[in-house]
């Protein structure tokens, strides 16, 4: 389901706080030019895809827009059976700044509104989410950005927003594959309702051969992929994934995760491949300008 709508590919929803509800699969859209991502968000809405990942601080906004036009998923029914989702660049945290970088972001969808809005990056070397979040919820209550959310968020972060505005966001997307677990982030999201997204759900690669081949044992027995094998994980944990490809066939594998099922003995050596090492960016140190 999909909004309500049968989508093609059976990905189920994940139940949101605030009543809507999210495709747990997605294509994430990040490094992929704005030329080049028209022709992959296509193929990924021909694949069954009905949520997509993107983001200002992506500079492919436009690229997305020409596709949700051309395949006529800006508008009417069709619409309504979508997920996208955009983030607030960093440097255009504010309350003014927001609205406006909102306005530029909704015009390059081609959308009337978007399914999310989220905060790209707390920066908390330089905070300005309160008074952001104050612009996130009148465009909620103008009907402009469904659900509002924030990505690469600690603990410390998710609190402070809380203390300053009351609010907590409906979403936490936030860097997570098998060897970067973030239990504690995950723990303090489910205590305060915030549904999980992950990005970077395979390390962009590097736990396909994680843990001395068990990645590829467990795929040899399912007769799957080592990727699939890792976003099932990822869905059995009730994470919502957003896994990127611009190859066809890659894209409808990514979707094609509900045909088998990890056993317990098989989830948990996937658990037990948790390590000290991110992919990608501190969030106590990095800003996505």
């Amino acid at each position: 389901m999909t909004n309500g709508h049968i989508n093609p590919a059976n990905v189920p929803d994940i139940a949101l706080k605030d009543g809507h509800s999210i495709p747990q699969v997605g294509l994430g859209v990040l490094r992929i030019d704005d030329d080049g991502v028209t022709p992959v968000v296509e193929s990924a809405l021909a694949a069954g895809y009905r949520h997509i990942d993107g983001a200002a601080g992506y500079n492919n906004e436009a690229g997305v827009g020409r596709a949700l036009s051309a395949t006529g998923y800006n508008k009417g029914a069709a619409r309504e059976t979508l997920w996208v989702t955009t983030k607030l660049r960093d440097s255009q945290q504010g309350y003014d700044s927001a609205l406006k970088a909102f306005d530029d972001s909704l015009n390059k969808l081609q959308l009337d509104y978007v399914d999310m809005y989220m905060i790209h990056w707390p920066t908390p070397f330089d905070w300005r989410s309160a008074d952001t979040w104050k612009a996130f919820v009148k465009l909620r209550e103008e009907g402009r950005a469904r659900t509002l959310g924030v990505c690469n968020f600690m603990p410390a972060d998710l609190k402070r927003l809380y203390d300053e505005t009351g609010s907590w966001p409906a979403v936490n997307q936030i860097e997570l594959h098998p060897t970067w677990q973030q239990r504690e982030v995950v723990a303090y999201c489910k205590e305060h309702g915030i549904a999980v997204e992950a990005y970077s759900p395979m390390a962009r690669g590097a736990d396909l051969n994680a843990g001395n081949g068990t990645i590829e044992r467990i795929a040899e027995a399912h007769q799957v992929s080592p990727a699939q094998v890792i976003l099932r994980w990822h869905i059995e944990n009730g994470t919502i994934i957003i896994p990127k490809s611009v190859h066809d066939e890659r894209q409808k594998e990514n979707l094609d995760l509900f045909g088998f099922a990890l056993t317990a003995e098989e989830h948990a050596a996937i658990d037990a491949l948790d390590g000290p090492t991110r992919a990608g960016h501190d969030p106590a140190t990095f800003t996505y300008a």
